[in-house]
């Protein structure tokens, strides 16, 4: 089901982005996936044992659905669901996230780490909040824009300069864009040569 992005610029828009709206898929859909998306949106740092359940891939897959609806709601400027709120809100409260702490790898450099082993509650609370940070921020907030790109439904955080980035990554949806701009220009001419 195609690799898995890290382009929203919020762990919580991470997760949104993991179901694939065109083609409809899941990419949560094994165990291994769960870690995947967790070591790559950073929300523990690598080769952190993590607990890659069923349960938790149901647990995000829910959170997920509830931030679909509240992303949903911004982007359209409608007030969220408030049972979305309410839920997110419980998540983001249910258990105390994983402590960073910083550690002093074998090169002298600082490296993070857990304090403990993460726990499920502990990680979807730690998305929940982020969430909550988000969507209480009003200049994040303004923030929130949909990929332009074509098949493309990723949502980010536009801090670019200006406010005028148009595809969650530039190097995937602003390069296929780029390519079909430039094979309409060419096209026409190819024919009639």
């Amino acid at each position: 089901m195609g690799e898995l992005r890290f382009d929203g610029g919020r762990m919580c828009l991470d997760l949104v982005a993991t179901r694939v709206a065109r083609p409809a898929g899941e990419r949560l859909d094994r165990v291994e996936r769960v870690a995947e998306w967790m070591y790559g949106t950073g929300l523990v740092p690598p080769g952190t044992p993590v607990p890659a359940t069923a349960e938790l891939t149901r647990g995000l897959q829910d959170l997920r659905t509830l931030l679909e609806a509240m992303v949903s709601a911004q982007l359209t400027g409608t007030p969220p669901p408030p049972e979305a709120v309410a839920r997110v809100n419980e998540v983001a409260r249910a258990a105390a996230p994983p402590a960073p702490r910083a550690v002093l790898g074998e090169d002298g450099a600082l490296t993070r780490a857990l304090a403990a082993p993460p726990d499920a509650d502990g990680l979807l609370a730690a998305v929940a909040r982020d969430a909550v940070d988000l969507f209480t921020d009003p200049l994040a907030r303004s923030r929130l824009r949909r990929c332009e790109g074509e098949n493309c439904a990723l949502v980010y955080l536009d801090t670019s300069r200006g406010r005028r980035r148009r595809w969650c990554s530039s190097e995937v949806c602003g390069n296929r864009e780029r390519v079909a701009r430039h094979r309409r220009r060419t096209t026409p001419a190819l024919r009639e040569a």
